[in-house]
């Protein structure tokens, strides 16, 4: 049975200054997914996932959320929504403590007092590795472990959607096992994932579904367990026939 659609993207158009970086794109994702996003470097994956998170406007197409529309909606308000968005870079303060930027994640979400500790608490418990160095500096943690906060620091807010921008980009294949390992479990719990990855063979075993961009465009959308059987990808990153 077909998950029921709880983000839909209609003929999305962005992009930076005069240029259009993704040209028309529309897919649905259903409630508990995972779902990838690949394609070639410069294929506009990137740019794509920051439009979802809102950092980049929409410039013409519709975006909804559990049915609602959410086009015009600015990333913090998308947050409330209940997206979450996790970037490649800069994605904790590395001159403060994981402590230090679990907090700064409830302030931002108005949590004070017995609120803000029962969220903390619940977010540690399933990154015992963070929970376990509270008073480090992110700064000082490896790729890995900045990656784990980061995680952490997204779920604070009890996203239904969460979207992740090459979690495993500069990692170890030890760590980029744990990394989707962690993301996997997240989804478990009942969150939808939406991930951009360019490890494919990594990521193709952890997805439900998975869409090749390709020059901006959907070149492809199936099943991940399809597009892992395809065994050379070639033809579908070069968008040819």
């Amino acid at each position: 049975m077909k998950p029921k659609s709880i983000l839909t993207a209609e003929a999305i158009r962005s992009g930076y200054g005069g240029d259009d970086i993704v040209n028309g794109v529309g897919f649905e994702v259903g409630a508990g997914e995972v779902f990838a996003i690949i394609g070639p470097n410069g294929s506009g994956k990137s740019t794509l996932i920051k439009t979802l998170a809102g950092i980049v406007p929409i410039r013409r197409g519709a975006l909804s959320l559990f049915g609602g529309d959410v086009t015009a909606l600015k990333a913090p308000q998308r947050i409330a929504a209940g997206m979450a968005y996790v970037p490649q870079e800069f994605n904790v303060f590395r001159n403060m403590t994981i402590a230090e930027n679990l907090t700064l994640s409830t302030e931002f979400l108005g949590l004070r007092g017995q609120g803000a500790r029962r969220e903390r608490e619940r977010v540690l418990e399933m990154f015992p590795d963070v929970a376990e160095r509270q008073h480090l500096l992110a700064g000082n943690l490896s790729g890995g472990q900045r990656q784990m906060l980061a995680f952490a620091c997204a779920l604070i807010s009890s996203p239904e959607v969460l979207l992740l921008d090459e979690p495993s980009a500069g990692l170890s294949p030890k760590l980029v096992t744990e990394i989707f390992d962690k993301m996997k479990a997240v989804n478990e719990m009942g969150t939808t994932v939406i991930v951009v990855e360019q490890n494919v063979a990594a990521i193709l075993p952890y997805s439900d579904r998975a869409m090749v961009l390709v020059n901006g465009a959907v070149r492809h959308l199936s099943a991940a367990s399809e597009l892992a059987a395809e065994g050379d990808l070639h033809a579908l990153f070069l968008g040819e026939s």
